[in-house]
């Protein structure tokens, strides 16, 4: 199982300050441009967490071949990947690994839906999502969206069609049981990296090249977990979310013994 994210974390749906899905870096290469550098995290079945790499660039053509770089070195198979509006990454990633499921993060929907709307209404709004991403099932959820249109529709348009537009690859997320929905429910794990990654930027400003930038978050990511105790908690609380996945999966996961 590979995934760029995972939390242990339940849903929390209270509005907050959102700094998007990656680390942007100033590179003074000609003329100071502002790049973004992405992170990939993977799970293992045995519940180790690694990151996969760190990458500057966007779009499709892009995320295609950084998931081909991430095959060829050996993530032979995927279950569950799970990001956050980045364009052209969904098509890449059915198209690197066809049976992997792609699973928007449901905490970041929530967010984005919190911009479209008035503070006042914000408790209001999280209270009649809530039942939405905590419905039994597709159609339950459907029909409690029903109702959330019909009481929010004629105010905020646009968060409708932004759930609308979202539906297929938030759905996945209720076809499970409530370990791996744990798991699988945002990308706070990558969020929590890369706001090292941002301190690390901030230190020093700016790079004269890409891969000044590189180096320096790969020299933060070496002290991420310098005793492996972390590591070494997470995997534990990963059995359970294991057994529901070896269930859900099964033929494709293979127990390593851990």
């Amino acid at each position: 199982l590979a995934s760029p994210t995972t939390s242990e974390q339940d849903l929390d749906d209270r509005p907050r300050r959102h700094h998007g899905d990656c680390a942007r870096a100033k590179i003074r290469d000609g003329q100071v441009t502002n790049r973004p550098i992405y992170v990939a995290i993977g799970v293992t079945v045995g519940g180790e967490r690694d990151i996969l790499g760190l990458w500057a660039g966007e779009g499709a053509k892009f995320w295609l071949a950084v998931l081909t770089e991430i095959k060829n070195r050996g993530v032979a198979d995927v279950c569950i990947v799970v990001c956050d509006g980045l364009k052209g990454l969904p098509e890449a990633i059915t198209t690197v690994w066809e049976q992997a499921i792609v699973q928007t993060c449901v905490i970041h929907l929530l967010r984005n839906t919190f911009r479209y709307a008035s503070r006042k209404y914000w408790d209001a709004i999280a209270r009649d999502l809530k039942p939405v991403y905590t419905a039994p099932s597709e159609a339950a959820a459907g029909e409690r969206f029903a109702e959330f249109t019909a009481t929010w529709g004629e105010r905020y348009p646009a968060v409708i069609r932004l759930w609308e537009s979202s539906w297929s690859e938030f759905v996945p997320f209720l076809d499970y049981d409530v370990e791996i929905r744990r798991v699988i429910c945002s990308t706070n794990a990558i969020e929590s990296v890369n706001a090292r990654y941002r301190r690390a930027i901030r230190a020093r400003r700016h790079f004269p090249t890409e891969q000044a930038a590189l180096k320096c978050l790969y020299l933060a990511t070496r002290s991420l977990d310098p005793t492996g105790r972390g590591r070494a908690r997470w995997a534990m609380r990963w059995k359970p979310a294991l057994n529901a996945f070896a269930i859900t999966f099964e033929g494709r996961i293979t127990p390593t013994g851990n």
